[in-house]
């Protein structure tokens, strides 16, 4: 019998739900608007909406199809103990508070249900079936509409007090730099999410539109955007330095839309923060790019079924 899991990626511009095996194949898979401006409500029930759809899709995808729960991965912080929504940012208006956990299981109480923040997830994705597979300590950065992180230690995600830790893209890199949302200054986010680019060349008056546009002219070698993203991998690197000072991982998986950029981004990355970082700590590590793609969030939320153990669910320990 085929074992299949919901999987559910909730960010501030799409909703994404999948049947995934325990290996990381999608069966069905469906991707809506979140539709965030309608508010917390109407976002949950969207969510409830698409797992019915799933769930009711199992026997088309498998003749003999198994159910293992739901795992849902969100934007924001989320208290893994409850499933709730610790703080969101305004990308998802009135989201903080949500009992995300308790609403689905209220819905499907014959289901177990997890619920995570989105990167942690991917970090799961990538630790079970990607670039970090087989490792124990490493990180994930996801270089997007902001910056999330994840911390991964002897095996297991670290997540502070209540499952706020990992918020890397609020580490500052210029304590003089701007004022950024979290209430601190210079944050990473600021220079290397693609709003950050964004406001580079915008206060550099570049004539570029986005970020996307920042770094095609960079990659067809134009000097505004070189003077850009030069800006940005210095930014970028001297975060990832500080993390491997801090963390001494074994490797710094990149992903999200910014580092689709290529590998051309990633050996500038490699290369400026080898220059920030001690020679034995560098030896040590690798910067990776992420392998499971902007499925990465859904795949990750799914695979958490078969990741976890029932006392590390309970709070009382157990291997990642």
């Amino acid at each position: 019998m085929l074992e299949l899991s919901v999987g559910v990626d909730i960010g501030g511009t799409k909703i994404h739900a999948a049947l995934v095996d325990g290996q990381g194949r999608i069966y069905v898979e469906e991707k809506l608007p979140t539709d965030s401006a309608k508010g917390a409500d109407s976002v949950m029930e969207r969510v409830l909406q698409s797992i019915e759809r799933m769930l009711d899709s199992a026997p088309r995808a498998a003749q003999s199809a198994a159910i293992q729960g739901i795992g849902i991965g969100s934007a924001g912080q989320i208290d893994f103990s409850t499933g709730t929504v610790a703080f969101a940012v305004d990308t998802l208006p009135g989201w903080t508070g949500t009992r995300i956990k308790a609403r689905t299981a209220e819905r499907f109480p014959d289901l177990p249900v997890i619920v995570d923040n989105d990167v942690n997830c991917a970090a799961v994705a990538e630790q079970r079936i990607g670039a970090a597979s087989g490792l124990r300590n490493f990180i994930c950065l996801a270089l997007g509409t902001g910056i999330g992180g994840a911390i991964i230690a002897d095996g297991k995600l670290v997540r502070g007090t209540y499952g706020g830790a990992g918020e890397l893209g609020h580490v500052s890199v210029d304590f003089n730099g701007p004022r950024c949302s979290c209430g601190n200054r210079g944050c990473l986010e600021l220079y290397a999410s693609g709003p950050g680019i964004a406001r580079i060349a915008r206060e550099g008056s570049f004539s570029f539109a986005d970020s996307r546009q920042v770094i095609e002219a960079w990659l067809a070698g134009d000097s505004q955007a070189n003077q850009v993203m030069d800006i940005v991998i210095r930014a970028l690197a001297s975060g990832i330095s500080g993390f491997i000072h801090t963390f001494n991982p074994e490797a710094v998986i990149i992903g999200g839309g910014v580092a689709e950029a290529g590998e051309r981004f990633l050996h500038s990355i490699r290369q400026e923060t080898e220059r920030r970082t001690s020679a034995a700590m560098w030896k040590a590590v690798q910067l990776e790019p992420a392998a499971a793609g902007n499925h990465a969030g859904v795949i990750g939320a799914a695979l958490q079924m078969w990741h976890y153990s029932v006392l590390e669910l309970r709070g009382e320990g157990g291997a990642g």
